[in-house]
This record gives C-alpha cells, structure tokens and sequence, in this order.
C-alpha cells in the first residue's frame, strides 16, 4: 500500500454520531472539546467557525461549505462572535443520532455534520499531520463530502443490516477525501509524513520506507532513492517531515510492532524479526525508547483496556505522542 493507506489500515473508526442544527436570528454556540473527528456542511445561510487554543483565526463559513475539526479543541458557531455564546449541551442535553435542533425558531441557518472517533495508537499521529480547521471551498470535493455525510445520517436513522460498516467506510471516505485535499495544496502545507508525501523526492523515501520497513535503510541508501546527496536529503527530509529519516523510520516501526501487539498475536521475537531487528533486546530497547514502556507491558495494558470496553490507551494518547512526537 501507499503510505496515506498504511497509516489509515492502523485506524480504527468507531462510535459514529449524525446530526445539526437550524438557526435564527442572532446566535452563538460553544462546542466543547471532543474526541476525534467533527465534519459539517452548511446547508443554507453563513455563520463564524471560531476555534481556541490554536492559532488559526476566525473563518467565515457560507452555503455549501464543508469544513473538518481534527484536532478536538473547543470551538464556536455563531452568527456575530461579539455574542456571548451558549453552551452546546443546553441545546442538544441528549444528542439524538440524526436529530435536528432549533435555535432561534431557525429559518435562517442551518448545517449538518458527523462524528466518529478514531480509535487506536495512532489516531492522533494522523489527526495532528492535518490544521485545526481543514475548510472545504471546491464545488467537487465540497458534493463528495456531503454526499458520504448525508449517507451516513441515513444508515444511522434507519439502522439498516450491515449499517455500521458502511458508516465505517464512510469515514474512512471523509477523512482520506480532507487528506487528499491537503496533499494536492503541496509540501508548503505545513510541516509532518503527511505534506512530505506531496514531495516527488521525500515522498520517494517515506514510501520506500513504508514498502520494505525490515530494510537495514540508512541516509546514504534512502538519498539516493530520492536522487539527492546524503547532506541534502538530511536536511530537506527533516524541514519537510520535522524529524530525522532514520527517526522517522524507527517511530513508524513501532507503530507497526504495536499494532501488531494487539491484534496478531505473534510473540515479541517475530515481531522484532520482521521489522529488521536482529535480537529481541535491541527491538524492546527501541520499542521502549519511542513508546514508553516495553512491548509486553504496551501489549498487556493494551488487551486489559479492550477487554474493561473503554476504547482507550492503558497510557493517555497524549502520553504516548510526546514520546513518539507528533507528526
């Protein structure tokens, strides 16, 4: 698979939501933080997207727009950002899959969205390689989103057989078709694995990677698959991805061991082989290094979490990404 595809297979979407609201007259509204990722579309009217804790400014959103919030962080909708705003739990106190509410007697504004959550490791690898509000303008990609959003409102409505793996294809849609969209504005996008794919010669190298992650690939080795002197390739790869290429290579590694803690059931040794490790004790050494505990301790933490059904890390996502830094 390509690179995009192989961090996307170690995703697990689940918990889905559908729904919006309808507004008028003068309105404000604050989201609180949330757990993966929120897509709308505005279906009739205009209104403010106001996200805090980050940097990006206020965005006006019209007609048709589609805009995803990757990052979590709490934010705002509102007809004029000088109202105080209302907090979302008094007008949706139990969110109803596919429900609409009325602000204001609506007339004016309306929009409507999913959230799916994004279980696993490396949900937060991905979601941080993307801005805080990825805004949607063209016509083409703005109808593919509302299309897969307004089929999964239905498949949660009607609960249909099969119903949730289409939902969950769905998002795999949504997300990779906001992906696409930042690949093609080029490496300029910003700095992660995910804006290095759009350059023709660090995306050669990420790939590489990714094909043959056993490889003993060293600078020399990677440069030239990239056409490029050893200093040269050091230097773009690092401003381009934000790291080294043999940290990069080693981080996506565990990645991979630790996916495969979890749901292959192969032991530690065969894990260590197949990623190029000739001894089960460097890989655990490296294993610890970027994830912060050994592969049996990340591995039974992780099996305990599932089985108790809280769909979370034995360690906090955030823990574990201030060690193996966020792409």
């Amino acid at each position: 698979m390509d690179p995009l595809s192989d961090v996307l297979s170690l995703l697990k979407p689940r918990s889905y939501r559908f729904g919006g609201f309808e507004a008028g007259g003068d309105w404000s509204i604050r989201f609180p933080r949330h757990d993966g990722i929120k897509c709308y579309t505005i279906g009739s009217g205009e209104c403010w997207l106001a996200m805090e804790g980050v940097d990006a400014g206020p965005v006006r959103l019209r007609t048709g727009d589609c805009f995803l919030l990757p990052w979590g962080q709490p934010f705002r909708l509102a007809s004029d950002l000088a109202l105080a705003p209302v907090d979302a739990m008094t007008i949706f106190p139990s969110p109803r899959s596919g429900g609409i509410a009325l602000v204001g007697g609506g007339g004016d504004f309306s929009v409507v969205g999913g959230h799916f959550v994004l279980d696993g490791s490396h949900a937060r690898v991905l979601l941080r390689a993307l801005p805080p509000i990825v805004h949607i303008r063209s016509e083409p990609d703005r109808a593919a989103l509302r299309w897969c959003m307004e089929r999964m409102g239905q498949e949660l409505r009607e609960r249909q057989p099969g119903g949730f793996l289409v939902a969950q294809h769905l998002a795999y849609t949504m997300l990779i078709q906001a992906l696409r969209l930042h690949l093609a504005e080029g490496p300029k996008a910003g700095v992660g694995w995910l804006f290095a794919l759009a350059d023709r010669r660090i995306g050669g190298a990420i790939t590489a990677m990714h094909d043959d992650p056993a490889q003993r690939w060293t600078l020399q080795t990677l440069a030239a698959r990239s056409g490029m002197s050893r200093s040269s390739f050091a230097l773009r790869f690092k401003e381009t991805v934000g790291e080294a290429p043999l940290e990069y290579l080693t981080r996506w590694r565990m990645l991979l061991a630790a996916d495969r803690l979890i749901h292959s059931g192969d032991p530690v040794s065969a894990i260590a082989l197949s990623l190029g490790y000739e001894s089960e004790s460097a890989f655990s050494t490296a294993f610890k290094r970027v994830m912060g505990c050994s592969p049996r301790q990340y591995g039974r933490g992780q099996i305990v979490s599932h089985l108790r059904g809280r769909g979370d890390m034995a360690m906090s996502t955030d823990d574990i990404m201030a060690l193996t830094r966020e792409g």
